[in-house]
């Protein structure tokens, strides 16, 4: 972490925001690996895969909203994520190895509403927080 802490100080607004682009896709492949992976990780409670739904869906629409800040933008942000869960449900009752499931679509639809609560202007713009500790650490 100090490593990527030190090497941000460097990052100029255009570049810090491609690379919390970057970071947001890598997000978005993990999403997609981790849903069709044929052993998916558990989470050791009752019906934790529909709270790992939720948290993958709400951090993702959270981060996501750092960049996306209009609420047309928003909109467009969460119409795309919630289509991502859907379509994700779709493939993995076709895979023969995962199952559709209309409560992880639920699931995954709560957790974009969350993301959206937490995020800017409710929340402070960590994209903004870090773009100001760089200018703070360059004086």
């Amino acid at each position: 972490m100090a490593f990527l802490l030190t090497h941000m100080k460097l990052l100029s607004p255009l570049l810090l925001r491609r690379f919390w682009q970057g970071i947001g896709w890598f997000g978005i492949v993990l999403l997609l690996y981790l849903s069709l992976t044929p052993q998916p990780p558990e989470i050791p409670v009752e019906e934790g895969d529909k709270i790992g739904h939720s948290l993958a869906y709400a951090v993702l629409m959270f981060w996501w909203a750092q960049l996306l800040v209009s609420a047309p933008e928003r909109r467009w942000l969460a119409t795309a994520l919630i289509a991502l869960g859907i379509a994700i449900e779709y493939v993995q009752g076709w895979t023969g190895w995962r199952t559709f499931d209309y409560f992880d679509m639920l699931a995954d639809l709560i957790g974009v509403a969350i993301g959206w609560l937490l995020a800017v202007p409710r929340t402070p713009s960590v994209l903004a927080l870090v773009g100001r500790l760089q200018i703070f650490s360059r004086s």
